[in-house]
C-alpha cells in the first residue's frame, strides 16, 4: 500500500532540498531521490491527521521560546556544537512539549539537516519569522547575534500583546459584572417588591412601572430571547471569521471603531515596523520579509496592504511609494521609511518607528482606561440607582399618604 513520505536531502551542489513522495517503502523513496541526484538524509512517514480531533496550539509559551533562544545563543557564542547545545537544552527547558520538539530538531540536525530546516518541521512551535531569521543567521555565520535579536523581538511582541489585553480586559470585566448585578436585581429582587406593590393596589409611579415591566420581560421569555440572541451573535461572528472575506470585513470594522480602532491601528503599525525591521537587520531579503510580516500581522486589512506593498516593490518601486498608496499607515511612518531607504538605514529607522508606536500604545491604553473607568462607573451606578429609586418611590408615596 502506497504511503506518503516526507524527505530531506542534499543535491549535487550540496544544497538542502525537501518535499513529499508517495511510495511503498523508505527504500523506494531513497531510490527515487537517487535518480534525481539527491542523497536522502531524512525519510519519515507523514503522520495522518485524525478527523474530529481538536488542536489547542503547541502548548509552548512565548516566554519558554525567549528563554530557550537566549540560552541557545549564549551556548553558540561560547563555541558549543549545535547538537550538544540542543541536547543540553532539551533536558533543561521546563516545557515538556518544547523538550520533545528540541529532541526531534536535534535528531534532524544529526541526520544532516540545517538547523533552520529542522525548525521548519515544527511550525506550531517556531514561526515562519523565527525559521527565516535562523536561516539568515546560519547563512551569514552570525547565528548567535540573530538568536539574541529574535529573543528581544519576541519579548517586545509579548509586551505589546499584554498592553492590548490590559486595555480590553478592564472594560470587559466591569461591564460583565454590571450586567450580572443588574440581571440578578431584575430577576430576583424586583419580583419581591412587585408582589408587595400588588397587595397595596393603586397606580404605581412611571419609573416603577418601567422597572417592573423590564423585570417581567427578563425573568420570562424575554430573558431567553436575549440569551439566545447573544449566543447567536457570537456563533455568527465565529462563522464569519472563518472565511477570508469575513475576516477582512470584521477587521476593517474593528480598525474604524471610534476608541479601540485608534489603539488597534497603532498596535498594527508597531508590529509591522518591528517585524520588518528585525527581519531586514537580520539579512532576510526585503520581499521575503514583507511576505512574512503580512502573514504575522494578525489583521487581514493590514495583511492585504502589506502584500500590495510587496507587489509594488517587485515592480521596481521603493518601499515608501506603495506604503503611501496603501493609506493604512500614518504619513509619519511613510516619510520615515523613505528617509531610511534614502540613507541606507531602513532597519534602524523601522526600529525607531516601532519604539515610538510602542510608547503611543502605552499612552493610548492609559487614556482609554482613564476614559472608560468613569463611564463604566456612571453606567453601573446610574442603572442600579434608577432601579433602587424606582422600587422605593411607591413606599415613599405610601408613607406620605399615611401621614
Amino acid at each position: 500500500m502506497a504511503t506518503v513520505f516526507q524527505w530531506s536531502g542534499k543535491n549535487t551542489k550540496g544544497a538542502i532540498e525537501s518535499g513529499e513522495i508517495t511510495a511503498n517503502s523508505k527504500e523506494d523513496v531513497i531510490a527515487q531521490l537517487r535518480k534525481r541526484n539527491i542523497v536522502a538524509t531524512i525519510v519519515t512517514e507523514k503522520q495522518k491527521k485524525i478527523g474530529g480531533k481538536f488542536s489547542f496550539g503547541s502548548g509552548v509559551k512565548d516566554k519558554d521560546i525567549v528563554v530557550f533562544t537566549r540560552q541557545f545563543a549564549t551556548m553558540i557564542d561560547a563555541g558549543l556544537p549545535l547538537v550538544q547545545a540542543l541536547d543540553i537544552l532539551s533536558n533543561q527547558v521546563e516545557s515538556k512539549n518544547l523538550s520533545k520538539t528540541l529532541l526531534q530538531v536535534k535528531s534532524d540536525v544529526e541526520s544532516g539537516a540545517t538547523y533552520a530546516d529542522a525548525l521548519k518541521k515544527h511550525p506550531r512551535v517556531f514561526s515562519e519569522l523565527y525559521v527565516n531569521m535562523v536561516a539568515a543567521g546560519e547563512a551569514g555565520g552570525i547565528l548567535d547575534t540573530i538568536l539574541n535579536r529574535l529573543a528581544l523581538y519576541i519579548e517586545k511582541a509579548m509586551k505589546l500583546k499584554k498592553k492590548v489585553k490590559g486595555a480590553l480586559v478592564y472594560p470587559t470585566v466591569v461591564t460583565t459584572i454590571a450586567v450580572l448585578v443588574i440581571a440578578v436585581i431584575m430577576i430576583f429582587v424586583v419580583p419581591t417588591f412587585t408582589k408587595m406593590f400588588a397587595q397595596l393596589g393603586g397606580t404605581l409611579p412611571l419609573p416603577t412601572r418601567i422597572v417592573v415591566g423590564l423585570s417581567n420581560f427578563i425573568a420570562g421569555v424575554g430573558g431567553l430571547i436575549i440569551l439566545g440572541a447573544i449566543i447567536g451573535l457570537i456563533i455568527a461572528i465565529v462563522q464569519i471569521r472563518r472565511t477570508e472575506k469575513g475576516k477582512y470585513v470584521t477587521d476593517k470594522i474593528l480598525l474604524k471603531l471610534p476608541i479601540f480602532g485608534v489603539l488597534l491601528n497603532k498596535v498594527a503599525v508597531a508590529k509591522f515596523t518591528r517585524t520588518l525591521g528585525t527581519l531586514v537587520s537580520s539579512g532576510v531579503p526585503i520581499l521575503d520579509g514583507l511576505e512574512i510580516t503580512a502573514k504575522t500581522s494578525g489583521n487581514k486589512v493590514i495583511e492585504y496592504a502589506i502584500m500590495d506593498v510587496r507587489k509594488g516593490v517587485v515592480g521596481g518601486k521603493t518601499l515608501a511609494e506603495p506604503i503611501t498608496k496603501a493609506k493604512v499607515f500614518p504619513p509619519m511612518v511613510t516619510h520615515m521609511i523613505a528617509v531610511g531607504e534614502s540613507t541606507g538605514a531602513l532597519d534602524a529607522m523601522l526600529s525607531k518607528i516601532a519604539d515610538f508606536y510602542d510608547d503611543e500604545v502605552d499612552v493610548a491604553v492609559s487614556n482609554l482606561t482613564a476614559m472608560m473607568e468613569p463611564l463604566l462607573m456612571v453606567f453601573l451606578g446610574g442603572s442600579v440607582g434608577f432601579i433602587v429609586v424606582a422600587m422605593y418611590l411607591p413606599i415613599f408615596k405610601l408613607i406620605t399618604l399615611i401621614k
